[in-house]
């Protein structure tokens, strides 16, 4: 019995030590190269510019759009032109929850709008024909990455949208000049 003991104190004496020297140390965070390099991030990425559409031998059609993006004070403004229109405004950028960067290019209202069907119930209700007409939305959002711009111009069946009618594109691509 009292080799038992014995045995089983000096292995709790072991297990301790094994566990002190085990211990991760801590990690020094350098404050200041972190925030530099944020910084210099900043710099390097900036949206502002000219972005245009790419020529697709895949895509028939033509889709010729341009956006050119600046910095006035402290908000952005855009100039989109299309071989049908020319339109000025304010362009807010954003990032949503899981980091995706947006620009937002407010004031444009979508060339067409049906809504959402997909949570409609078939009816044969005469109160079904009276229903007025969704409004349709403005604001064209684009996504961001590097030096390109994305807008899904037109949705499906269950969410029939157009936002631009001069580019047959479900994704207009824009790129950075």
């Amino acid at each position: 019995m009292k080799l038992i003991r014995n045995f089983l104190f000096i292995f709790f004496v072991i297990l301790s030590f094994s566990a002190c020297a085990n211990r991760e140390k801590p990690v020094l965070e350098k404050k200041l190269s972190t925030d530099i390099a944020l910084q210099t991030n900043q710099k390097t990425e900036s949206i502002e510019g000219i972005y245009e559409t790419q020529p697709d031998e895949n895509i028939t059609g033509e889709c010729k759009v341009s956006v050119e993006i600046k910095k006035e004070k402290k908000d952005y403004s855009y100039f989109l032109k299309t071989n049908l229109r020319k339109l000025k405004g304010i362009a807010r950028f954003t990032t949503n929850e899981s980091g995706e960067k947006y620009i937002v290019l407010e004031g444009i209202k979508w060339d067409e709008f049906e809504g959402d069907i997909s949570h409609e119930e078939e009816s044969d209700s005469i109160s079904d024909s009276k229903t007025k007409a969704p409004e349709i939305p403005t604001g064209i959002d684009a996504s961001y990455v590097k030096d390109t711009l994305t807008i899904q111009n037109y949705g499906n069946s269950m969410n029939s949208y157009t936002k631009i009618s001069e580019c047959g594109r479900k994704y207009i691509q824009l790129i950075k000049k």
